[in-house]
């Protein structure tokens, strides 16, 4: 380092002393045990899910507790005692009184076994972060109760205030979130946040309280950032799918997002339109046509602004999914177009273009959604390297012999880890400064071919509304897909990307097919699909992938009910010897680098270089 630099890093460290003790406390990270990782992908909006996958720990809590517990408590407890920790609010506050003033000292003194189990793997300045201000210093005296020799009466005074003013939940809730949060380091979420399920706000409200989350977007994702940014293709786009799968809340609730610019669409234009191809998933009843109609509208919107964008983007190479002006209307399974001018048939009319405005006005303004679209930008990445895995929600773009494919991006081609790089600067350039282009370009990643969020030659929205030929709603898969079961293929990828040639490939977006046969790990088992089909739309189920300082793990969910457990079904990906610490990841390499930073730091306070405070 220069001058120059040692200087500013000494406005952090100002003195010997200072350096001394960061060094102390980086160096001891690098021998504790990894953190441990969970990997989940695909949400799509299902919450109850996820939340009861985040309580459980993926279902990492259970083996914990019965190594802890499993000699002193009955199965019924021990599960009593899961559930409190999976759902305090819910558990607690269905005991009576005199229930609740035994069993609290009782809970405290388990949770307390469970948080000094767990505390061995952090140091005390990332246990005392999880725990909320001001109650860390109640819980460190719980937890080093015994080796101060605390005596029970200075334990249970601890406790008391809470019961003696009716505040025993407010601790029961900390404890079992303080539980939570240190049994997992880190969740990771590889794309696809919302869509089809039920809502995509409460999903990320729920991670919005996760204390450590990273988010590898999907496609998904990026339709929902650049429609918060006013796309109005994305805009239609999200409607569309609300509108499909009945998940009107998510808008009207969630967003604030009011429909009734296109009930009047269709008032004017659709009314007498049987909108038989538009028919939502599942019964919705009396609204069944009214949503239907509306579904039609905002689809034949998106058709046009999608054209007219892709016909403007040549560099793209993807005009021809500008379907319009190809089609022969007659061949059609619906041939109604109401609102379309066959001489400009990607413009829109006078009442379509007064619904979108309406409808943009509404999306940047919703404070909620540029919140939440603004977290998952910020906590967002396209590519997360995690020990010796390369997670990102699709694929890396290729060629049929596996050679990067390129797409330009500010001026250059992209390709392999650039082209990652390169669309993660432009999203975060895009939440910057609005830039139209850029915008264009996040909706490019919903949809385009070389999408690493997306990898096929089409989204094929059109041909399943209108076209008889069901060959026609194929979409073709890059060939990363098939790729990935060759280990050659695999180790190339993984050192384009950064990481360890012998690791992991992790990708979601796929659904795994399991009745068909198909597998997560695939036939190199050096690449893992972890689409699981998390939603009910795609089957109920889902994939964790968890990395363990002791192994590498996938838990298999099933369907669960608001206040469920989620028992996984759990298969081993690779065991190790000794345990993987701290200095064997990637964040090892992190800290000795700024290791070696703080050394050339104190050398210079030593020579009198920089003049120590």
């Amino acid at each position: 380092m220069d001058l120059v630099q040692l200087r500013t890093l000494a406005k952090i460290y100002p003195n010997p002393t200072a350096v001394l003790a960061e060094l102390a406390n980086l160096e001891s990270i690098l021998s504790l045990p990894k953190p441990t990782v969970h990997v989940v992908s695909d949400v799509h909006g299902e919450h109850v899910k996820l939340r009861a996958v985040i309580n459980n720990a993926s279902g990492s809590l259970r083996p914990l507790l019965e190594n802890l517990f499993g000699g002193t408590l009955a199965p019924r407890e021990l599960d009593e005692l899961l559930t409190l920790f999976y759902y305090p609010r819910e558990t607690w506050t269905a005991l009576d009184a005199a229930t609740r003033a035994t069993r609290l000292p009782v809970f405290v003194a388990q949770a307390t076994v469970v948080l000094r189990e767990l505390a061995r793997r952090y140091t005390l300045k990332r246990v005392e972060r999880t725990i909320p201000d001001p109650l860390d210093r109640v819980v460190l005296e719980l937890m080093f109760g015994n080796e101060l020799s605390r005596t029970p009466a200075f334990l249970s005074r601890l406790v008391e205030p809470f019961v003696r003013n009716g505040r025993d939940l407010d601790l029961v809730r900390m404890l079992a979130r303080v539980v939570r949060n240190l049994s997992v380091g880190e969740l990771v979420v590889a794309g696809d946040l919302g869509d089809r399920g039920p809502r995509i706000d409460l999903v990320i409200d729920l991670l919005e309280h996760q204390p450590n989350v990273l988010i590898t977007w999907g496609n998904h994702d990026a339709d929902w950032m650049a429609a918060c940014l006013g796309h109005p293709a994305a805009i239609a786009t999200v409607i569309r799918l609300s509108l499909r799968y009945q998940r009107l809340g998510q808008l009207v609730e969630g967003y604030g997002i009011s429909l009734a610019p296109l009930e009047e669409l269709v008032r004017l234009r659709y009314a007498d339109d049987p909108a038989e191809r538009f028919r939502t998933k599942g019964d919705a009843g009396p609204d069944a046509l009214q949503l239907a109609r509306m579904q039609k509208a905002i689809a034949i919107i998106q058709f046009k602004l999608e054209g007219e964008l892709f016909l403007r983007k040549p560099s793209w190479g993807m005009q021809h999914r500008a379907m319009l002006h190809q089609v022969a209307r007659e061949k059609l399974l619906d041939n109604r177009f109401p609102t379309v001018d066959w001489s400009a048939p990607y413009q829109l009319s006078a009442d379509e273009q007064a619904c979108m405005q309406q409808l943009v006005r509404q999306f940047v303004r919703s404070p909620v959604l540029w919140r939440q679209m603004s977290f998952v930008a910020s906590r967002g990445v396209m590519l997360a390297r995690r020990d010796r895995c390369a997670i990102f929600h699709g694929c890396v773009p290729v060629d049929e012999n596996g050679e990067l494919l390129g797409f330009e991006i500010d001026g250059a081609p992209r390709a392999g880890r650039e082209l990652f790089t390169a669309f993660e600067t432009v999203v975060q350039r895009a939440f910057r400064t609005r830039n139209p282009d850029d915008i264009d370009l996040v909706y490019y990643l919903w949809t385009g071919p070389r999408s690493p969020c997306f990898g096929k030659d089409k989204m094929a929205t059109f041909e399943t509304y209108f076209f008889a030929d069901k060959e026609t709603y194929e979409e073709k898969k890059n060939p990363y897909f098939n790729l990935i079961h060759d280990a050659a293929f695999c180790a190339r990828m993984l050192k384009e990307l950064g990481v360890d040639p012998t690791g992991y490939l992790i990708n979601g977006h796929v659904p795994v097919k399991l009745d068909a046969g198909e597998q997560p790990i695939k036939r190199s088992h050096h690449a893992i699909t972890i689409d699981g089909a998390f939603a009910a739309a795609y089957g109920d189920k889902g994939f964790s992938l968890v990395l363990d300082a002791q192994r590498m793990y996938l838990a298999q969910h099933h369907h669960v009910d608001e206040g469920g457990e989620i028992i996984p079904s759990v298969a081993d990906v690779e065991t190790y010897a000794s345990p993987r610490t701290v200095g064997d990841t990637e964040t090892g390499e992190e800290l000795r680098a700024e290791i070696g930073a703080l050394q050339e730091l104190l050398q210079a306070f030593d020579s009198n270089q920089i003049r120590a405070v």
